[in-house]
């Protein structure tokens, strides 16, 4: 499902971001990616999505080789990709409903269908009684289910999120943990960049630790 052979990001003054990266994730797996601040965390999520490129090596998501990706391809492949982000990066003068409803309007689906699709997604949160409520007037966890729900109305078989419960106290944090958990067990591929280390040993998932750039730890593989 995402796989990187060697995959290094050097940044303009050669600044090596992550560095020489192996790592498979199979279909259906949850894990997390961890590191202290700067360690390469959010370039490697920003790679798996193509926001940014490898320097070198080979990255592979969905079964798409990303190299061979041309720029007019990009917005089709990141509908297969959603991505929860800490800071929710929601648009406050519109409604819940329409920030969920983004990624379907965008990618030209019928009215009809964004309207089932996307009250779907919200039942999933538990927010569809809020669907005509701005973002402004929820609370932080709120927010962040309808980040969830906006990455997930496409239906994506891959789900990234990056310090998704960085922002909020520990029962908002489980339960946005266990969202992202619920959504791993009917077969969505989760993972899940944090510093949370209380998360990390409740669910029990595979362990990907990054250090100044390298992989140093793997917990689903004795090779680290």
């Amino acid at each position: 499902m995402i796989s990187f052979s060697n995959v290094t990001k050097r940044y303009p003054g050669g600044h090596e971001a992550v560095k020489n990266i192996n790592f498979d994730l199979a279909r259906e797996e949850m894990a997390f990616l961890t590191g202290h601040s700067g360690a390469g965390k959010s370039t490697l999520l920003k790679l798996i999505t193509l926001i940014e490129r490898p320097t070198r090596g080979q990255a592979i998501v969905n079964n798409k080789n990303l190299a061979r990706l041309t720029r007019r391809q990009i917005p089709y492949f990141r509908r297969d990709v959603g991505i929860v982000f800490q800071d929710y990066k929601l648009l406050y003068d519109r409604t819940a409903f329409d920030n969920v409803a983004l990624p379907l309007v965008v990618a030209g689906v019928p009215h009809r269908e964004i309207a089932r699709r996307v009250r779907a997604a919200l039942d999933k949160v538990g927010l569809l009684h809020k669907e005509r409520a701005y973002p402004i007037t929820l609370s932080g966890g709120e927010q962040q289910r309808i980040g969830i729900a906006r990455a997930v109305v496409n239906k994506p078989p891959v789900l990234l999120a990056d310090e998704p419960t960085g922002n909020l106290d520990e029962a908002l944090s489980d339960e946005i943990m266990d969202l992202f958990h619920a959504f791993n067990q009917v077969g969505v591929t989760v993972l899940i960049a944090t510093h949370d280390q209380r998360q990390v040993r409740r669910l029990q998932k595979r362990v990907l630790e990054l250090r100044q750039g390298e992989m140093v730890y793997d917990s689903g593989t004795k090779d680290i």
